[in-house]
């Protein structure tokens, strides 16, 4: 199915860094951007390449994956529709800390660096939003420090399944973003302690998955038992 096109003031203009700015600034922002689609599996930048700007993601989801020589590989983020990343990067202009690649297809909207100073430069409001948004994701990743480094792996897994439920009712249906190795290494589990945690869960009738398909029938009853034991 063709996904519907957009114009990337409107878009910008939906975004919560963006939304409160004035339409020329918008004009400007948006006249700045270009567009970058990209396959599932395809990358986008990889570790130590340049920050040329910060992105924006229309549709699609991107892959944020840390590498060190002890730990190897390990899956650092997601990035989803309406979101943005590069822009710490892109402030302190040093290269990419971290490899970006499709997760599945993908838009972006690439805006420069030069367009992002200029306008820092130019409006007060932007520069105002820009640090608002990035306190923001220092904030989310404190959250993501702390939920690591308390609780067992269930409490951890069942944490990262109840932020997908956005206080609706009814049963929580995601689809992974990733392979069940690489949610493993995001959640500081071996993937064999992962797919324990899956089997239990899936034993005690809290879930039921289908490739990368999770269905959680009761979210109230998957919270009550989160951390029960440790596994």
């Amino acid at each position: 199915m063709a996904r519907r096109e957009i114009a990337p003031k409107v878009f910008l203009a939906g975004m919560p860094l963006f939304k409160e700015l004035d339409p020329a600034t918008l004009a400007r922002l948006a006249a700045g951007t270009t567009r970058r689609t990209l396959k599932r599996g395809e990358t986008l930048f990889r570790k130590g390449d340049p920050a040329t700007g910060m992105y924006l993601v229309v549709y699609g989801e991107i892959k944020l994956v840390s590498s060190t020589p002890m730990r190897g590989a390990r899956l650092s983020g997601i990035v989803g529709p309406g979101q943005s990343f590069g822009e710490p990067v892109m402030f302190l202009e040093r290269p990419a800390l971290v490899e970006a690649q499709a997760a599945s297809e993908t838009l972006l909207l690439h805006l420069p660096k030069e367009a992002v100073f200029a306008e820092i430069e130019r409006s007060p409001k932007f520069a105002r939003r820009m640090i608002a948004g990035l306190s923001k994701r220092i904030e989310s990743l404190v959250r993501e420090l702390e939920r690591q480094a308390i609780g067992s792996g269930t409490h951890r897994f069942v944490a990262y399944l109840l932020r997908h439920r956005r206080g609706e009712p009814g049963p929580i249906m995601i689809t992974l973003p990733a392979a069940k190795a690489e949610i493993a290494s995001q959640l500081n589990l071996t993937p064999e302690h992962f797919s324990r945690i899956l089997r239990e869960l899936a034993d005690a009738g809290l879930l039921t998955l289908e490739g990368r398909r999770v269905t959680v029938p009761d979210a109230q009853a998957l919270a009550r038992h989160r951390g029960r034991r440790p596994t």
